[in-house]
């Protein structure tokens, strides 16, 4: 296979990717705390509609997330919580502290604030609990994260941030993030607030979506056309040849 046909193949496998990419977007735009992977290889090729040339490159494409703050959804809901700026909350895992910015919690059978898989959310000392004499009504939690039980303080909601180290996370599922660099430092989010009774929706804009699938579609068709015209010469190359 010469070079050329090498990188379109190449590309051929990054945009079925990208597609991928694009569907599961769309598949959680109604996801509470989806953040978007971001499209870059439908933009890095927007200007590329014809297959390359010789002179091209291979084209190396980064993992990375949008972490745009997400429309707010008034929920009423006492264990619903969002964070308005930057910031994730905090998730306690025995493989070490996960990320979100899903505040939709509730409290296990101990009276512990939770996430939907049962993990603890940390609180700044630890894990957060609710007496069981303080209904869920009477649980209230400011804008700085306090968390109040019957007017008394039971905790404050640990929320991290990662400056410019936030492109370092990974996501490892339900809607969480994990850190993979161990000398990243956790930062007190600034001018960042937490909201009860609402939840962030997520960051996907469907018709950008729609647009950036169209744009990997046409990219694709392009690519294996050009493919099958390369394969189809080569074939009329060996008839000839073996004539």
């Amino acid at each position: 296979m010469s070079d050329i046909a090498a990188q379109v193949s190449q590309k051929i496998s990054q945009l079925a990717q990208e597609f991928e990419v694009v569907t599961n977007n769309m598949a959680n735009v109604s996801t509470v705390g989806y953040k978007r992977r971001m499209n870059d290889f439908a933009k890095v090729m927007a200007d590329k509609l014809n297959p390359p040339s010789e002179k091209d490159g291979q084209q190396e494409l980064p993992v990375v997330y949008d972490f745009t703050q997400g429309t707010l959804d008034q929920t009423g809901g006492k264990l619903d919580f969002a964070i308005c700026g930057n910031g994730f909350f905090t998730v306690e895992t025995p493989d070490g502290p996960l990320y979100t910015r899903n505040g939709l919690f509730h409290l296990d059978r101990d009276g512990k604030l939770v996430d939907s898989q049962g993990r603890f959310i940390a609180g700044e000392a630890g894990p957060i609990s609710i007496p069981p004499t303080v209904g869920i009504m009477d649980v209230s939690v400011a804008l700085d994260g306090t968390v109040k039980a019957g007017g008394a303080m039971v905790g404050k909601l640990k929320l991290a941030d990662f400056g410019d180290n936030q492109n370092k996370l990974v996501a490892v599922g339900a809607n969480c993030f994990k850190m993979t660099d161990s000398k990243a430092k956790v930062l007190e989010p600034k001018d960042t607030t937490v909201q009860q009774g609402a939840l962030e929706g997520s960051n996907v804009q469907l018709v950008e979506e729609l647009v950036d699938m169209i744009m990997v579609s046409r990219l694709y068709e392009s690519n294996m056309k050009f493919m099958n015209v390369k394969k189809d010469s080569s074939q009329s190359l060996m008839s000839v040849a073996m004539a």
